[in-house]
C-alpha cells in the first residue's frame, strides 16, 4: 500500500476542493492509503531560520511527515490564474533547505477545480511547471479540470452525478496504477 499525501490548496472551511479531495479519498483503490496533509498552520517561508539551523517547529514537523509519504495528490482552486498562496508556501517549505527537498522523485497528480468554466486550468498548469523544478514526475493523463465545482455536491457533500463520480473514479484509479508504475 502506497502512502499518498493529499494537499488541498484552499483553506476555506466549506472548500469545494476539500470536499473533492475527500471524495477522491473515498473512491481510491485499496492500493492507496490517502490522507489530507494540512497546510494552514505553516508560517510563511523565509530562508533565515533554515540558514540559522532553527526552522519553526511547524516546518520541521511538516517536512518529516512529507518525507514518509510515497506520493502526492494536489487538489486546488485557481486564484488569479495561478495557485493559492498557502499552497505555494507549503511547496516552498517542503523544498527547502536547498538539497533537502521532500518532493524529489515522488509521483504527483493535480486536480484543479473552480466554479468557473475552465476548471482552474491556470492553477493546474502552474503547479505542473513547479513539479519540473522539484523533480516530481506528474501524471499526464487523464487530466482533471473540474468546472462548475459549486454544483458538484449535494447538501451532504456527496457527488451529485454518476458522470462525475465515474470520471473521478477513473482518475484516481489511473493515479493508483501510475504511482505503482513509477515506484516499482
Amino acid at each position: 500500500m502506497k502512502k499518498i499525501g493529499v494537499i488541498v490548496g484552499s483553506l476555506r472551511k466549506e472548500s469545494w476542493n476539500r470536499k473533492l479531495a475527500l471524495a477522491l479519498i473515498k473512491l481510491a483503490p485499496s492500493s492507496l492509503n490517502m490522507e489530507i496533509v494540512e497546510i494552514a498552520s505553516l508560517p510563511l517561508y523565509n530562508q533565515d531560520p533554515d540558514d540559522q539551523g532553527h526552522p519553526p517547529k511547524e516546518w520541521a514537523d511538516y517536512r518529516e511527515r512529507m518525507k514518509k509519504l510515497d506520493g502526492f495528490l494536489f487538489v486546488t482552486p485557481e486564484y488569479n490564474r495561478s495557485i493559492p498562496a498557502p499552497l505555494k508556501n507549503a511547496i516552498d517549505v517542503g523544498s527547502r533547505p536547498y538539497g533537502k527537498s521532500v518532493w524529489s522523485g515522488k509521483p504527483a497528480a493535480v486536480v484543479s477545480a473552480s466554479p468557473g468554466a475552465i476548471g482552474g486550468f491556470g492553477a493546474n498548469q502552474h503547479l505542473r511547471q513547479t513539479f519540473v523544478f522539484l523533480d516530481m514526475p506528474c501524471m499526464q493523463q487523464p487530466e482533471a479540470y473540474i468546472s462548475h465545482v459549486d454544483q458538484l455536491f449535494d447538501d451532504k457533500s456527496n457527488i451529485k452525478t454518476k458522470e462525475a463520480q465515474d470520471f473521478l473514479s477513473k482518475y484516481i484509479e489511473s493515479y493508483a496504477k501510475w504511482v505503482d508504475k513509477i515506484l516499482s
